[in-house]
């Protein structure tokens, strides 16, 4: 090995030493806390003195062999120290942080569309409602050519690019030019101003007595959407509630305990925290509770992790309501996120958080990253995600919720009824349309060619009868642009998975014209977890839990 090569091995062991020294004396420093992080509190520590970590990378710098990328090693560096703390302890860029924060942060600066690059060709699906793009006139199906005088069409134009030219500080103007219909040509001069990102997928009535809500991530605002979201189904008759967590990877702690507040009695325990330099803190819920007297089911998959599972943990260990689906990911660490002064931050975790019941739901990840970040695969190949016959417990983690039933800690949230992957109607061919994103791209171009008939018919539910009449011409319209696409029909899996063909293809074609509002209620009408949600919530005896809900 070179010399260079054995340099960057042992860097990061390193400077190990001394990012630990330089945590350490952190937080004996007093801080001023920033806002609000993935789970807590935000930090900007003051800069440090001199040290023999800023001495040995200078020395790199100015004597080593080459030329070295002084900022890069130092990025290198802390990136690889902290994967070998944790899989959710680590390090995020200047140039990363703000994509990484907008999300939690719910909001960007820009013009306010949605858009999709069609052909070499920025095609607007939607403008944001009330966002300044809406407000000037842009409308779905324009197709943006220029942006301050630069041509962004049929030049291989990258969504990152068109990012960069469309998002900017709020106040600020760009000048865009629009094709509609193919022919007119239009210009907008634009003010950009603060976009919301939502959390809340979608809320609707599923029944008479029964809302939905389904949460994408936990954000600053995820508990005030929440909160207006389930107000308004209350008042449209709303008796029971499925909230529908799967796939939801967390986000702020104190949006899921604000959430989980609002279905507990006053002081009954949501969670609690813990680490080794951060004393027990517990949280209680108060006196909010707006839907303690709701039925509850909540639906999780794999894909439900951190705060996810806090919602899940403390109304399972409450007995407060049913948890329907798949074991959870196994996220119980606490992150905290230190701001530096060259505009990087790093996420370290610093406790663990517990269920009321005293569960730490966090899976082992002794055995580093990449055999934990192999998790699903292990579980699709135990058979754990068709049967939970196949998941295995330990013993030694056995808790018990409010009313004595046993639940199990040290890897995920174990539901109360188990539902295994739909696997009906699946088929290689139905794989490969999905992987290849020939249904994106199909609806697309369909809701395109037809927008002004479609828009017409008002709302959604007027399209599902127009489908039903034409069906059997889309599905043959869509068979025919596959082909052209290079996947040739299978008449055996076309005919096995023919319906979910059809079903997907009917959501997708609505969501281009009314967005997500139409594209969940139909989604959703042949989901078995949700059927199966609306079963129990409908026959309490079935789930015990029900019937001592507070």
């Amino acid at each position: 090995m070179d010399l260079k090569n054995r340099l960057f091995v042992l860097l990061p062991f390193i400077i190990a030493i001394f990012f630990g020294a330089g945590i350490f004396l952190g937080s004996k420093i007093n801080f001023t806390s920033n806002g609000n992080t993935q789970n807590d509190k935000v930090f900007n520590f003051p800069k440090s003195n001199s040290s023999k970590l800023s001495d040995i990378i200078n020395y790199i710098d100015n004597e080593y062999v080459d030329a070295v990328e002084k900022e890069a090693l130092v990025d290198k560096a802390i990136t690889t120290i902290l994967q070998e703390l944790d899989p959710h302890s680590y390090y995020i860029s200047a140039a990363e942080i703000k994509a990484l924060s907008e999300p939690l942060e719910g909001s960007f600066e820009g013009i306010g569309v949605q858009f999709s690059i069609q052909k070499d060709t920025v095609v607007v699906i939607n403008p944001v409602n009330g966002g300044p793009s809406e407000k000037v006139g842009v409308m779905a199906g324009d197709r943006i050519v220029k942006v301050n005088k630069e041509l962004i069409a049929g030049n291989g134009i990258s969504n990152k690019k068109v990012m960069n030219l469309l998002k900017g500080e709020k106040g600020t103007e760009v000048n865009i030019k629009v094709l509609r219909n193919t022919k007119d040509t239009i210009g907008f001069k634009i003010i950009r101003d603060k976009i919301p990102i939502y959390s809340l997928d979608v809320s609707y009535m599923l029944n008479e007595n029964t809302g939905y809500i389904k949460l994408s991530r936990f954000s600053k605002n995820t508990y005030e959407e929440f909160l207006e979201a389930g107000i308004k189904l209350k008042k449209q008759g709303m008796q029971k509630m499925i909230l529908d967590l799967r796939g939801n990877g967390g986000g702020f702690m104190d949006a899921a305990t604000n959430i989980i507040d609002e279905f507990l009695a006053e002081n009954t325990l949501i969670v609690y925290t813990e680490g080794r330099s951060r004393p027990k803190q517990s949280y209680y819920a108060t006196d909010k509770s707006t839907f303690v007297d709701t039925k509850l089911a909540i639906l999780i998959d794999e894909g439900s992790a951190s705060a996810s599972e806090i919602i899940a943990g403390a109304i399972q260990d409450n007995d407060r309501g049913v948890i329907i689906g798949r074991r959870s990911f196994g996220k119980g660490l606490v992150q905290e996120q230190s701001s530096w002064n060259d505009g990087s931050a790093t996420r370290l975790t610093i406790a663990r958080y517990y269920t009321p019941s005293g569960r730490c739901i966090q899976k082992p990840y002794e055995d580093g990253i990449a055999h934990y970040q192999e998790d699903y695969q292990e579980r699709l190949e135990n058979g754990e995600l068709y049967s939970d016959s196949n998941i295995t417990v330990n013993d030694s983690l056995k808790y018990s919720t409010k009313n004595g039933r046993e639940v199990y800690g040290g890897g995920g949230i174990m539901p109360d009824e188990f539902i295994p992957v739909d696997t009906a109607g699946g088929s290689f061919y139905l794989s490969e349309l999905v992987y290849k994103g020939v249904f994106y791209q199909f609806a697309f171009e369909y809701a395109d060619k037809h927008r002004e008939e479609l828009t017409a018919l008002g709302d959604y539910k007027k399209f599902v009868s127009f489908y039903n009449q034409n069906k059997n011409k889309v599905v043959a319209e869509f068979v025919e642009y596959a082909k052209e696409q290079g996947i040739d029909k299978n008449k055996k899996s076309f005919k096995r998975s023919k319906q979910r063909i059809e079903d997907r293809l009917r959501a997708q074609i609505a969501r281009n014209i009314w967005d997500d509002a139409a594209f969940y209620p139909l989604w959703n009408e042949n989901d078995k977890t949700i059927k199966e949600a609306l079963k129990i919530l409908e026959n309490p005896s079935k789930i015990k839990i029900l019937e001592t809900a507070n």
